[in-house]
């Protein structure tokens, strides 16, 4: 039950041995400021990182082609290498359970006018799952449909720069470009993380691009996301089989790196996660670190808090004071200092990485904070450690006898 003499006892106390509650508190507040900081400048680390995959899909394999330098199979040496939709349907049947979008393209510049404003712009050829490749975001209307491929729809997508580039004013969609003299209907209007590049391209439907380049079947390369579930290590081992097989395919040697090319993100991934586990394992470290100090400094304390009042202690005895009483108060009072120290800590650890906020972002450091349930394990690790910290000493202190302890200097 609430004992108000004891909770007047605890703040007299405090009040009269100020330096000593400093101290005790220091240690605590100062290593719960210094885990939140450090853990937060780790999710920094990991927000920076994270970032910078968010332009395209971080589960990419891009596939390029260029010219043959060697001879192989009997077709001679410095020959082009192009792709076509035979391969991309061939490399994504070879091994289906392990695709999650993918899209051919081909890109070309056309002139693109819209009353009497015009530009020229990447045009892009793609199917429907373009938009899940390049991370878009739709801002008006829709994206291109599996229908307007298969009908070859003259129907176009159009970046935000686009829009306000030509369009400028009123509802896009539903408006005519004329692109290479064909006359296109915007259905959609798009944004992307990539920024003004990235915004001013034109994606229509493949088929309708093809058929625009007098029927051809030519594709400039392959995007194909792979299912996120794979790890690493057999997402590098599937961008290695699309290449050989692709490398077979066109009857490319093995040893001619210009022919086929594969940009495969999870090699550069894999690196990076090793980094990153690392950096999160030595920011873990010494989080940890100055838990364990804060928590050898406060039981450190507590033994010379005990060992100050075991006059005091003597007395409560003879006077008729019980060992589990005197137990309580001082564990009370560890208690009471551990968490008023607790709560300085952390208000001002969740503050500096306030003011750090977004400063430190040119040393890749993002958006730094510590999720609440990492702060009130570490908060609730020290108060039990307070707990724990005040007891031992107690518990030898209340078992002194009277006589023993009024004699202690």
């Amino acid at each position: 039950m609430f004992d108000l003499d004891r909770w007047q006892e605890i703040f007299s106390s405090i009040r009269s041995n100020i330096l000593r509650t400093v101290l005790s508190g220091f240690t605590v507040a100062l290593g719960l400021y210094i885990f939140i900081v450090l853990f937060g400048i780790g999710n920094g680390l990991q927000n920076a990182f994270q970032d910078g995959f968010t332009r395209d899909a971080q589960n990419l394999i891009t596939i390029f082609t260029g010219r043959a330098n060697l001879p192989f199979a009997g077709l001679q040496a410095d020959r082009d290498i192009s792709l076509n939709n035979d391969d991309y349907s061939a490399l994504i049947k070879s091994d289906p359970d392990k695709v999650q979008y993918s899209t051919p393209r081909y890109s070309t510049n056309f002139l693109v006018k819209y009353g009497k404003e015009s530009g020229s712009y990447q045009i892009s050829g793609a199917n429907d799952q373009e938009s899940f490749i390049e991370n878009r975001v739709l801002m008006n209307g829709r994206f291109i449909s599996d229908k307007d491929i298969t009908d070859r729809k003259l129907v176009a997508v159009i970046g935000r720069m686009v829009q306000r580039d030509l369009i400028k004013n009123g509802d896009p969609i539903g408006k005519e470009l004329q692109i290479n003299g064909s006359v296109f209907k915007v259905v959609g209007v798009y944004s992307d993380e990539g920024g003004d590049f990235d915004e001013r391209m034109i994606s229509i439907p493949i088929s309708t691009l093809q058929q625009i380049k007098k029927g051809s079947d030519t594709i400039n390369n392959i995007f194909i996301a792979y299912d996120e579930n794979l790890k690493p290590d057999q997402a590098i081992e599937y961008g290695k089989k699309l290449e050989k097989e692709l490398r077979s395919r066109k009857k490319v040697s093995p040893d001619d790196e210009n022919a086929v090319r594969i940009n495969n993100k999870a090699e550069g991934l894999k690196d990076s996660f090793t980094f990153l586990f690392v950096i999160t394992m030595i920011v873990g470290f010494i989080g940890m670190g100055t838990l364990l100090a804060g928590i050898i400094g406060i039981s450190n304390i507590m033994v010379y808090i005990v060992k100050e009042r075991t006059k005091e202690i003597g007395v409560r005895k003879a006077i008729g004071a019980k060992p589990r009483s005197i137990v309580a108060l001082i564990m009370q009072e560890s208690i009471v200092i551990t968490v008023i120290s607790g709560f300085v800590g952390v208000g001002v650890g969740i503050l500096t990485l306030e003011l750090i906020g977004d400063s430190l972002e040119q040393y890749f450091i993002k958006d730094p904070g510590v999720g609440w349930g990492l702060i009130i394990a570490a908060f609730v690790c020290l108060v039990l450690s307070g707990l724990i910290a005040g007891f031992i000493p107690a518990y030898r202190a209340s078992r002194i006898r009277p006589i023993e302890a009024l004699r202690t200097e």
